[in-house]
Order: structure tokens, then sequence, then C-alpha cells
């Protein structure tokens, strides 16, 4: 395995951050996942570019993580498609490829910083405290649809005047159809954008954690704002109407 876990104990003053992990290796995938969030970040994990592309446009990270070698579009290329959507995240390229010209091609298609495999864990966590660092100061706008607000920089929401008082999970899916918001999302997009890939792509979890999110965002408010579509999946209305019935 070409990774060196060791304890990590995380300081007050370090910044929570953000991050997309980007590799197919399923056991990697994993172990980067749970050391991520023992050091308090919380981390998606997504197994190819394609996926990753869609993941980094539909939610804010404060920095990915990009293996190079993916399938199909490998990460030089999933980085110079992410710079050409205009997403600046920082990105960390991960490569067993040590040769100078693969690290020049890295950096030059957008790369903020290169680690080459085998890599010690604390070297990643300090490389992406780095990254950090250097970022923009900016923060996200706020997110709004009807009388629906987000702010995905403070962890807040709120129905008018009303601050909601969401999980963690719920205010990731919350923000993945406002920032969708009247498109038809299917029960894979949700599940790709929202959770890792330990969950299997038939589960329910997408049912239930929608259940739970009208629950608190709309049957209080006697709205209707996230829609089933038959057969299709769902989708967050421009402008929640009054509920005149149950929603299946």
């Amino acid at each position: 395995m070409s990774l060196t876990l060791c304890s990590s104990q995380k300081s007050d003053n370090r910044r929570t951050m953000r991050i997309l992990v980007v590799e197919d290796e399923p056991k990697l995938g994993r172990l980067l996942v749970r050391g991520l969030g023992e050091d308090g970040h919380p981390t998606d994990l997504a197994p190819s570019g394609e996926e990753a592309l869609w993941m980094a446009g539909a939610a804010p990270y404060d920095a990915i993580v990009l293996d190079v070698m993916l399938p199909g579009m490998n990460g030089f290329e999933t980085c110079r498609e992410l710079r050409s959507r205009d997403i600046w995240t920082p990105v960390l390229m991960l490569t067993a490829r040590d040769a100078v010209e693969d690290r020049i091609a890295g950096l030059d298609t957008g790369a903020d910083d290169y680690l080459v495999k085998p890599f010690a864990f604390s070297e990643l966590l300090a490389r992406l405290r780095a990254l950090a660092r250097r970022a923009p100061a900016g923060r996200p706008t706020e997110l709004r649809v009807g009388d629906l607000r987000l702010d995905p920089a403070t962890h807040r929401a709120w129905r008018g005047e009303s601050e909601l008082d969401l999980t963690a999970k719920e205010f990731v899916l919350l923000e993945i159809f406002m920032r969708r918001s009247g498109q038809v999302l299917s029960r894979v997009q949700l599940l790709d954008a929202g959770w890792d890939i330990a969950f299997e792509s038939q589960s329910n979890v997408v049912d239930v954690y929608v259940r739970y999110l009208r629950e608190k965002v709309d049957r209080p408010f006697a709205r209707h704002s996230i829609e089933t579509v038959r057969g299709v999946g769902y989708r967050l209305a421009d402008d929640g109407a009054e509920v005149s019935g149950q929603d299946e």
C-alpha cells in the first residue's frame, strides 16, 4: 500500500477543510477518506475524473486530492478540465510517477502541488494545510432559492427568517439541490455527490435523507419545494408552493 498512516492530533488552530479525494483504487481511497475524516476534515470520494468534475461543480471544496492514474479521463485531463470550467479549488496531485517531466506536466495543467507515492499521511496533511493557507480568502457566496438561503462557508441555512437545524448530511443534500435548483437529479447523481462509494447505488439512503430534509425544510413551513419526479428522482422547485396534499 502506498500510504503510511500515523496518528494525528488536530490542533485547535488548524482550519477544517472540506476535501474531495479522486482515487480509483478502493482501498487507498477509503484510507484517505478515513484518515482525513479522523483529522477533522469532511471528505468525499470520487472514483473517476468524470465524477470528480460533477462533484466539484456541485459543491464547494477547499482542496482536491487528485490521483494521476485514473481510468478514462486521467488526472492531468481532469485538472485541465476543472480549470477550463473556472473551478479554482487547490489541487494536490498524487502519482507513482516521479520523473521531472511528469511533475511539470501536472503543474502545467493547473495543479497547485504534487506528491509522489508512496507518501506519509502526515506529509499529505501538511501539504493540504499549506494549500489552504495559499487559497484565496474569499468565501463562497450565499445560495438562494425562493425563501431558502444557505451559506456554505458557515454551514448555516434558513427558510425565511427561521434557521434550519440540519445534520451534516442533510446540509450537503440541500446544498446539492440548491446549486441545481429546477433540475431533476436522479438518485444515482445524488448518491454520487453526497456519499462515498461504500453505498450501493440500489441503496434507499437517498430516499431516507430526502424524507428527513422535507421534515425540516418543507413541512414545518407548509411548503412542497422538494418534489418527487416519478421514475427519475427529485427536484428542488425554484419557489415552494403551499402544500395541498401529502407527498408520497
